[in-house]
């Protein structure tokens, strides 16, 4: 099982020309491991690039993602993910969608596959990153 963040199923949907092979090769060896889930954050997101709710549900059905509901201890630690940005000098208002997936993840004890390690390093150290 694998969480998948926004960044590498739009390298994978829209054929990006720098990240599109490799997202996809890593993509496709994790979902050799189980199922490739997502949260309702990457779902919204993903959908910013199609017409319709049919045509985002149609791509990412491609894909083989399944989403997954985030559990309360999740959406605490999405939270906490939070003011510990603000703590750090962050100037957004309201919670990131980065937070809520890396808070997922690290809820269900499962990879993360992303191209942003960075950020999920920082405010989720225990998490397990998976970069193309």
């Amino acid at each position: 099982m694998t969480l998948v963040d926004t960044n590498i199923l739009i390298d994978i949907l829209s054929l990006d020309p720098v990240w599109s092979a490799r997202s996809l090769d890593v993509f496709a060896r994790r979902s050799g491991d189980g199922p490739m889930l997502i949260v309702d954050a990457v779902y919204a997101e993903c959908a910013a690039s199609y017409e319709s709710a049919d045509q985002t549900t149609a791509a990412l059905a491609q894909l083989q993602v399944q989403r997954t509901q985030m559990s309360d201890a999740a959406l605490w630690r999405a939270g906490r993910a939070f003011l510990e940005y603000r703590r750090r000098g962050g100037t957004r208002t309201n919670v990131l969608p980065d937070f809520f997936i890396g808070a997922q993840a690290a809820a269900l004890g499962v990879p993360l596959l992303t191209r942003d390690a960075g950020r999920y390093a920082t405010y989720f150290p225990d998490l397990e990153l998976i970069t193309p």
